[in-house]
């Protein structure tokens, strides 16, 4: 892998856009890195004397319009961000303190859950990556909301066959989309799922929503969803406590494992004996986070390679219908009231049906197909990201 990677940055809309790329840099002690506007030099910002303390630096690298690319070259890069913004107001990061000069300054990222960030009104999305030694990984992600602006990706290997990947992201019209789907589906079951759209403050009536959170989030907008999936989990543990199994393919080297309750928790074994997992009943906000109550990982690695594969079950309620999880067939997700229909919703509006809706997303079948919305490479020739949502296509080709 090289050191350095130059992304090529598309705006296919015509509209005012910047870009911002943030991250850990990976040759340099892991300390925070960000890109200066003129896409190349690096800025490691210091701690601050105080919390809340503006950038010494501009890091807002504006785009061309109408499909034209900029470019913008990246060090090694963990946990990174690109960033984007539309409109002439630019994203505000700002710095605390760390304590720590190895590191550098703690970056305070825009945020879609605090009302007062000065970032809330405009709009924004991002897609992350990381650039290491080993493979450039890259997604889009719908894990903490839906943006207005959407995000699409293209890796071109360098190898013989220089296979391409592509994630479609959305049309341009597919947020609206998602908010009339969901709109629909509040009427349908009366769960607050239009509450997760929001609106620019102080809009008026018949304003363009901004973005739409995820349901794990529903609690910051007023779109409680307690007592959803608890239905579901009563009938789940009904039906493996009456003589069923559920087989998960922890497609790890703890291998098949064999479910059933057994005093009131779901209790997994290997076919060749040793100690069993149990699980108790999750939560719907256990559910909807992966990260709570039975979902939260430990020292186990046969329980933390269950978890995301019961996790994905329960997010797309296949786990009456599939004995066998990971669950195939994607066209049978989501089938099962409740179920999670913002992730429904968002996969259906992506051109390609692909990109995190939820932590364990990537979750599949060995062989099976991609939902996640990634696209990875050992040995990356060309990474494009493009934004705006226009000229979108499904298919594996370059821009």
């Amino acid at each position: 892998m090289p050191d350095s990677l130059v992304l090529h940055l598309q705006n296919t809309s015509n509209d005012e856009v910047y870009a911002y790329v943030t991250g850990l840099d990976i040759k340099n002690n892991g300390a925070r890195v960000l890109i200066a506007a003129d896409g190349h030099t690096l800025y490691h910002p210091v701690d601050p004397p105080a919390i809340l303390q503006p950038l010494k630096e501009n890091v807002a690298i504006p785009l061309g319009r109408g499909g034209a690319i900029t470019k913008v070259t990246i060090p090694q890069i963990a946990g990174g961000r690109i960033w984007f913004s539309r409109g002439p107001k630019q994203l505000v990061f700002l710095l605390n303190p760390s304590h720590n000069p190895v590191a550098g300054a703690a970056l305070v990222e825009p945020s879609v859950l605090n009302p007062s960030d000065p970032n809330s009104s405009i709009d924004f999305s991002f897609c992350e990556f990381t650039l290491n030694g080993d493979q450039l990984f890259a997604n889009i992600s719908y894990v903490d909301f839906v943006p207005r602006l959407p995000i699409a990706l293209s890796l071109r290997r360098a190898g013989g066959a220089r296979e391409v990947q592509h994630v479609s992201g959305m049309k341009a019209e597919g947020f609206a989309t998602v908010c009339d789907e969901l709109r629909t589906q509040a009427k349908h079951d009366g769960r607050p799922w239009d509450k997760l759209i929001v609106m620019p403050h102080g809009a008026g009536a018949g304003a363009t929503p901004l973005r739409v959170l995820n349901p794990t989030h529903g609690d910051a907008v007023g779109a409680s969803f307690a007592g959803y999936y608890e239905g579901y989990v009563d009938q789940v543990w009904k039906h493996y406590t009456s003589g069923h199994q559920l087989t998960i393919n922890t497609q790890s080297g703890s291998g098949i494992v064999y479910g059933k309750v057994v005093d009131g928790r779901l209790e997994f074994r290997r076919s060749d004996g040793g100690s069993p997992e149990a699980f108790d009943k999750p939560t719907t906000h256990d559910i909807l986070g992966c990260n709570t109550g039975p979902f939260t990982t430990g020292s186990s690695p046969m329980r933390n390679a269950i978890i995301p594969r019961l996790a994905a079950g329960f997010q797309r309620s296949t786990l009456l219908t599939d004995s066998v999880q990971p669950a195939v067939e994607p066209r049978n997700f989501y089938h099962s009231d409740p179920t999670n229909h913002y992730s429904r919703i968002v996969h259906a509006a992506n051109v390609d049906g692909k990109g995190y809706t939820f932590a364990y997303d990537d979750v599949q079948p060995d062989g099976g197909a991609d939902q996640c919305g990634k696209a990875n490479a050992g040995d990356p020739e060309m990474f494009v990201v493009s934004v705006g949502g226009y000229n979108v296509y499904a298919g594996d080709r370059m821009p």
